[in-house]
């Protein structure tokens, strides 16, 4: 078995102020998203143009945080709201959904392409490929704060957590029990499949022309598949539980729409193509 390393999540401080992990990975997801972008830009040309990636990312960091933040009390923490509305703000103490941000960044890719005059997928198509590298980096923040853990478990990566940072795995021990039974770390089992395995499928696809929807629908589907997934392992939040059948989950709950979304996506790209006989379009 593993032990949980002792990090401190906040990585620097300054009198008052402190500089999170948490919020150190998402500045590494949208640099990253940024200069991969610049190297696509690079092989590809018009219609995309540096200054124009520029505006995007702007546009999907706040769609990011901003949807981020409001799915997840929405979603999650609608009790925190209730007992202090400011708590929406503290972003600093983890509380980020992928579903709101997704939500967020679909806004953000509407009001830019309507702004650039371009279409929609055409923007999302692009986009797609680039966001991985920062759901890696944000599940790392996550394993840093020590939240999202999994069930119990006996396989050799388990990991034992210190009772003293964390009661909940330890409640049912012995009193001055120093090490929790170990649980699946479930935030790096989403930064493999959410993070590197989701980038290298859509890297490798997009790197071949293909029909408008063809890569944000593939990116749909896997990561609705891969979050369904490992949300088997992952412990729900305490005060959410299961939601139905003792396994279902608001994760997969909210991950199902988006396969199915993904699916009929990669279908209407295809069908298009067949249908008009036209060339593959590039991202």
């Amino acid at each position: 078995m593993l032990t949980y390393p002792d990090i401190d999540p906040i990585a620097l401080a300054i009198g008052p102020l402190k500089v999170h992990w948490y919020g150190l990975m998402y500045l590494v997801g949208f640099a990253t998203a940024w200069g991969l972008g610049r190297w696509r830009i690079g092989r590809m040309g018009a219609p995309w143009s540096a200054e124009r990636l520029d505006d995007l990312v702007f546009y999907c960091i706040l769609g990011t945080i901003a949807g981020g933040r409001l799915g997840y009390m929405l979603f999650y923490g609608y009790d925190q709201i209730l007992a202090n509305p400011l708590n929406i703000l503290k972003v600093w103490e983890g509380g980020m959904s992928f579903h709101g941000g997704l939500i967020g960044v679909l806004t953000a890719i509407f009001l830019f392409a309507r702004r650039h005059r371009m279409r929609f997928f055409q923007v999302a198509d692009f986009l797609a490929p680039l966001v991985p590298p920062g759901l890696f980096a944000g599940r790392i923040g996550n394993f840093i704060n020590g939240e999202l853990w999994g069930h119990r478990t006996d396989v050799p990566w388990g990991m034992q957590l210190p009772c003293a940072d964390f009661p909940r795995q330890c409640l049912d021990q012995p009193a001055g029990t120093m090490l929790s039974p170990a649980v699946h770390p479930s935030q790096l089992y989403e930064a493999g499949l959410e993070g590197l395995a989701l980038f290298a499928i859509l890297w490798l696809y997009s790197s071949k022309p293909r029909p408008m929807m063809a890569v944000s629908g593939l990116f749909l589907a896997c990561y609705g598949t891969f979050r369904f997934l490992v949300e088997f392992v992952r412990t729900p939040d305490a005060h959410i539980g299961y939601l139905a059948f003792d396994w279902l989950t608001m994760g997969q709950l909210l991950s199902i729409p988006m396969l199915l979304a993904g699916l009929i996506l990669l279908g209407l790209a295809y069908r298009q193509r067949a249908g008009i006989g036209s060339q593959p379009q590039d991202i």
